[in-house]
């Protein structure tokens, strides 16, 4: 019997890792909940000024996508146990595919989660014309692709330790503040009628770059883990 390629790998431990939340549901019945709240409390605190409502609504959803997007990606990092871990070396994963597979996973999650708050978005904050507006979904493709790279990767380094869930998110909040950067200037250049390609770029590049780092430091991490 051969053994299975890099993809084949990735395709599965993403399969394993959706049934596991399929069964659990936590990233997505309690979180998306919580971020739509969170969403819907910000009109209470500022009042019912439209205008400024409009103006702040794209960039609270970006805020809300990145905070309650970093729980997602926790999520999936936080159910590797070690009786996994070891399991997965025995039989012989790679541990790139394993990180492929598993940032994929987080990748579809957030994505639903941002999805679910759009909608949301609107209602509560009415952003205006919308002619424009269809961009935003590359950029929501493009920041939950990065942010569940940075998830992972940051599962991945603190795997092991007694302050893990402490330690990952003040991981992942610096390397996010460039993606939450460049996605708000698309907002405003959105607003403006300017061009989105160098932000647009930019995303396009923190994604390649986390994801090259995440493959090429797997191997030393997944042995310094078991």
């Amino acid at each position: 019997m051969t053994e299975p390629g890099f993809w084949r790998q990735a395709g599965e431990i993403a399969r394993k890792d959706l049934m596991i939340e399929g069964r659990a549901g936590e990233a997505l019945y309690i979180t998306v909940p919580f971020g739509a709240v969170a969403l819907m409390l910000i009109p209470l605190a500022i009042g019912t000024d439209k205008p400024l409502l409009a103006t702040v609504g794209p960039g609270l959803f970006l805020a809300v996508a990145l905070l309650f997007g970093m729980l997602v990606a926790f999520r999936q990092t936080a159910t590797d146990t070690p009786p996994q871990r070891e399991l997965l070396a025995l039989l012989g994963t790679d541990p790139a595919a394993k990180f492929v597979g598993r940032a994929a996973t987080s990748m579809l999650l957030l994505l639903a989660f941002q999805i679910v708050l759009v909608p949301v978005t609107v209602l509560l904050y009415n952003p205006g014309r919308m002619d424009r507006w269809p961009w935003l979904l590359v950029v929501i493709v493009l920041l939950a692709s990065g942010l569940s790279l940075v998830g992972t990767l940051a599962g991945s380094v603190t795997v092991g330790l007694k302050t893990r869930s402490t330690l990952t998110p003040l991981l992942v909040a610096p390397l996010s503040m460039p993606m939450l950067l460049a996605a708000s200037q698309v907002v405003e250049a959105l607003r403006n009628g300017s061009s989105i390609l160098v932000w647009i770029l930019l995303l396009m590049t923190i994604d390649i770059a986390m994801a090259a780092i995440g493959v090429s430091t797997a191997n030393p991490l997944e042995e310094s883990s078991i």
